[in-house]
């Protein structure tokens, strides 16, 4: 049978104050929300380049906000769950209903995020990979695609999502499952301030991102204003 793979993007609404709070000390929360938007759209926009794209977004109430940064084709549904494993399962078996997958979900936190990998992902579950992992610095992973819906891939301690054994949890759960393993390249969260400084250091940004990152801009500012009082 032909397979049909898609990609569901988790997202959240670039609401300023809700989104990226661990950056708020370094950037505020208006350039938070910018640092949001220009995620979504990042995400999104490199998505449909490999395969159909479905957005889940959260809150409920976000659909206006989230379809003036998602392009009318790509379809989009709201987030069901009580934590991210729930919402994860959710999406994905949604949109197995949709089409016979496989399916890649990923987030917006990953801006070095490139098309081969997705593409690598999507072919380690075409050799015959049960799921694939793409594993983040902090100990989560940024990407996970299967190959059928496996809910009980996401039956993990709900308390340590978000948290540094995501991904040792995850891999667990997949092999008392049976499950067949394969990880795509490691890569960089942005959550932090210590994630952005290492950003910019290493240099695998785009110049709007970087612009968005660096608050030398701003604090210039804020000192010529300062010293014209």
């Amino acid at each position: 049978m032909k397979t049909s793979p898609a990609i569901v993007i988790m997202a959240k609404a670039p609401r300023p104050g809700s989104v990226k709070t661990r950056l708020a000390p370094l950037l505020g929360a208006a350039r938070c929300s910018e640092l949001q938007e220009y995620l979504i759209c990042q995400a999104v926009s490199l998505a449909t380049l490999v395969a159909p794209t479905y957005v889940a977004f959260d809150p409920i109430d976000a659909d206006g906000e989230m379809r003036q940064l998602v392009a009318d084709e790509v379809a989009m549904f709201v987030q069901r769950g009580m934590n991210i494993g729930e919402r994860m399962a959710n999406a994905i078996e949604e949109v197995f209903a949709l089409s016979n997958g496989p399916v890649l979900v990923s987030g917006t936190d990953v801006p070095t995020l490139k098309e081969h990998h997705l593409r690598a992902a999507l072919a380690a579950l075409d050799i015959g990979h049960d799921i694939v992992f793409g594993p983040a610095f902090d100990g989560g992973y940024y990407l996970t695609g299967l190959s059928k819906p496996i809910r009980g891939l996401f039956d993990i301690d709900p308390t340590l999502w978000s948290g540094p054994r995501v991904l040792e949890a995850s891999i667990e759960a997949a092999r008392r499952l049976g499950l067949s393993i394969a990880t795509v390249q490691k890569l960089r969260d942005l959550d932090t301030t210590d994630d952005a400084t290492a950003m910019l250091a290493e240099g695998d940004l785009s110049l709007e991102l970087r612009e968005i990152l660096d608050p030398k801009p701003l604090s210039t500012v804020v000192g010529m204003t300062n010293a014209s009082e």
